[in-house]
Parts: C-alpha cells; structure tokens; sequence
C-alpha cells in the first residue's frame, strides 16, 4: 500500500522546511518594530508613560530626614516601653536582652518648607526646597528587615529571589515607547552595588524581553555592545541576517518563545550601537543643566545618573531605576549618623531635586512618575556598635513621590510620637506597587502571567489597595 507523502508530513515538518522564508518575514515585521517592547494600549487614561525610581539602598532613617518627633527628643536616653516591642523581630537587635533598647534622640534640625508646610531636615537642603511638588508617604510598611530579600520585595512584591521585578511587569504590561534602547534601564552609583543585585531587575519567569539591562555612566553604556574593531557595520549586519534566518528556523522547529526574544534582543542590540553612546554623551546639555543636577560628564555619580534617567525619558524607556548605596547607619565605621548620614545626604540631595525641576521645566513631570526611597526604614531605639546608629524597621518608614499623576503638595499617613507604628493610613509595599502601575493605566489585579499552574501577579494574592489619597 503505498502512502501519500502529504499524509505523513506534520505542521512541523512543514514548518521547519519553509522556516527560512517565514524567518525572512518574521525580521521584517522586527525591524518594523513589532517586537515584545512594542507600546501596548493600558486599561484605561494612564497619567505617566514613565518612572524614575531612585531606590536609596540601605534603608534611610526617616526620623533624621522627614519624619520630626520632638517627644522622641524628649525622651532620648530612655527605655522605649514594652508596648512597643510586643511581638516585633529586629535584624541586628533582641527584645529579649535583660537591658531594653532606648530611644535615640535626632540631632538635626527641622524646619517647615513651602506652602504645603512639611517638615524636612537640614540634612536635605534641596529636596526642602521642592516639597509643594511632592508627595510624602510616612507610613510605608514592609514585610522583611535584611537589605536582600527586602530589596527585592520592593522591587518584585517577593522576598524570594526569581519574581519578575516591577519594571518588567510594566514593560510586559504596556511595552516601551523607545525602539533603540530597552524599555527598563538601570543605573548605579555608590561605593557598591546594592544588595540582592540583578534580582531586583529580573524578568523573573516573564520573557526576557523585558529584562532591565545595567547602563554604565561612563566608558561604553553596555559592556560588550560596541563593533569589535576590523568589523564594519555591513558584515555585522550580514552576519545578523543569518543569525536571524537560523534562529527562525530553530523557533518554528521548537515553538519556543525564547527565541523570538533573542531575535529581538539582537535587533535592539543593533540599534543600541549608535543610541547608547550618544545617551550617555553628556557633553550635549547646556552648563547650567550640568550645575543644576551637579554632574561632570565622564564621571560615575549620582548626579549623572539623574542626568541620564531624563535623558531615557526622554527618549520613550518606560522605567529608569536608580541605585544608590551607603545608607545602612548602623553606626559602625563610616556608616553612622553623623558624617556617614551627612555625604550620602549631599550625593543625592541635590540631583534628586535637579532631576524633578528639571522634568517640570521640560514638561515631562506630569507624564513622569518619581519615587524616592529604600527597602525599609530605621528604628526610634538606638544601636551601639562604634557609636550609636539605628536598626532596621519595617513598620514604618518615608518615601515620596512626584509627578505622574500624584497630588503635589500633600502628606500621606502619621506615626505615633516615636515614630515607631502607622496610626494613620498605614501603606504596605503592594499598595504601593498598585499604585504605580494605576498611575500608568494598569489594573493591579488583572496584570498576570500563568506561573507553575497559577496566575501570578506582582501584587501577590493578598488584597492590595490603590493609594488614593495621593493620587491627583
């Protein structure tokens, strides 16, 4: 009997013979931009198209920069009251030890600012001088106080590394408006970088298309990325083309999406080329702009950082994360509350500050969403090590926010007279994170991926709130 030769052909077979010409078609549609990062329509008005996240690695203490408590003044010296201690955990403190913890005084003076009239300490000159345009949160909440598994809580709604960070839940959501550059870029700056490192920009179990890529503020942007010497754009583009025609024909055989973001991936490598060098130039702004944010272009800072975060804007990257380390005053070498407190201070205040007049002069704050702010806060007790400093805490501790779609000017939630509880609106890490992806027109609840049989999302299962208060 003899068979038909069409009978025994499978889709795949078919596909596999033909997968050159549908490569051929498929690098078409990718260099029309039809890739993973193409801008994707939100659930409904979105008030920002971007984020800035300047992530305060470390853990600031909000009582010495924002959160002014004459009583803990007051009663500096002496044992904080059982009441407080009833059931807490600290990182490097026991509740149990015969002597209790005692409060620890600030010394740093607070004044009002602005019409809004919020309290910023001489600490943050710059930043004091910009409160009508943000919005303060005094109570965020967290679930973790050690700088990894917090970090990436903050970042991925888990304290268990490989979650999807929030810049790639944003970019899966709703894409990148840039074709030359990622859609989630990050930038570091400090002595070191920050605990839980590429964790906190994983894509996780997402595609990798959405993936942070680490800029460097100096040298090449990405490492890795320029032309090898001897070869000329022509041959790089040839060599891509087979690469592309072969990669298709391993996709069809496989169906594996992977590939169709390695195809991708090549293709904004591409285009990088030219893009990134010219990002990271500098020498482009104007000397005021430079003295504004205090940046020197060629050098590693802060400054530049900020610089370079308007710069991504700018040019349609959806999410810029900022990564600035040396803010965990435990009070041991130079990481105490005096002049350790005092230099990270002057590296970021005034950039954080340039960076938001900055928006706003080019009217790209109200499209803009800024946050600043670390993994947790400090505790009102002190911690003797070289001298005194402060622990990690996770019931209560400062951020702020700008722009994209924020009310300017406001002051979200109260701790109690140490500044220990929220007893007012009290914010966890997920409302927070609702509240971004609200500002960018996503539905905290309807933004999943199926994940080991379920359908994860960043806000995790528990119920998460939209913060509606700060909302404009």
């Amino acid at each position: 009997m003899t068979i038909d030769p069409l009978l025994a052909r499978t889709r795949r077979h078919f596909f596999h013979d033909c997968a050159v010409g549908l490569g051929s078609l498929a690098l078409t549609s990718l260099l029309r931009g039809e890739h993973p990062l193409v801008p994707k329509p939100s659930r409904f008005v979105p008030k920002a198209k971007a984020v800035i996240y300047l992530f305060m690695a470390g853990g600031p203490s909000q009582l010495e920069l924002f959160d002014r408590k004459p009583e803990l003044q007051r009663r500096h010296g002496q044992p904080i009251p059982d009441s407080f201690l009833e059931g807490k955990r600290f990182a490097f403190m026991s509740t149990f030890a015969k002597e209790k913890p005692k409060l620890l005084g600030v010394n740093r003076k607070f004044s009002r600012h602005g019409q809004s009239g919020a309290w910023v300490s001489e600490c943050l000159p710059h930043i004091a001088s910009i409160v009508d345009d943000l919005a303060f949160i005094k109570t965020m909440q967290t679930e973790v106080f050690n700088h990894a598994p917090a970090k990436v809580f903050m970042n991925t709604g888990s304290a268990q590394f490989g979650r999807p960070s929030m810049g790639s839940w944003i970019t899966y959501g709703i894409g990148s408006e840039s074709d030359s550059l990622p859609g989630f870029v990050v930038l570091m700056s400090g002595p070191r970088g920050p605990r839980g490192g590429a964790a906190m920009w994983s894509s996780g179990f997402l595609p990798t298309s959405y993936q942070g890529v680490p800029f460097r503020s100096t040298g090449e942007p990405i490492l890795n990325l320029s032309r090898p010497p001897g070869v000329t754009a022509e041959s790089q583009r040839r060599v891509l083309d087979a690469v592309q025609e072969l990669n298709e024909i391993h996709r069809a055989d496989t169906s594996d999406p992977e590939i169709a973001t390695r195809i991708s991936q090549y293709e904004m490598a591409y285009r990088m080329q030219t893009a990134a060098p010219e990002l990271i130039d500098l020498t482009r702004e104007d000397r005021r702009t430079l003295e504004m944010y205090g940046a020197e272009p060629g050098q590693q800072s802060f400054a530049n950082n900020c610089l370079l975060a308007r710069r991504l804007v700018e040019r349609g990257v959806r999410f810029v994360q900022l990564y600035h380390t040396d803010w965990d005053h435990h009070g041991d070498g130079v990481n105490n509350l005096g002049a350790g407190l005092d230099k990270v201070c002057r590296e970021v205040d005034r950039p954080s500050a340039a960076l938001v007049r900055d928006l706003k002069q080019r009217g790209l704050l109200e499209q803009t969403l800024v946050i600043w702010g670390g993994e947790f806060g400090r505790t009102p007790m002190g911690e003797v090590r070289d001298s005194i400093g402060r622990n990690h805490h996770i019931d209560a501790f400062t951020i702020w926010l700008a722009g994209g779609g924020v009310k300017p000017g406001i002051t979200i939630g109260e701790t109690d007279e140490f500044g220990f509880e929220a007893v007012v609106d009290p914010v966890h890490v997920h409302d927070l994170q609702a509240t971004i992806l609200h500002c960018l027109g996503i539905d905290h609840s309807k933004i999943t991926y199926k994940f080991q049989g379920l359908d994860q999302r960043l806000t995790g299962v528990e119920e998460a709130s939209v913060v509606k208060g700060v909302l404009a």
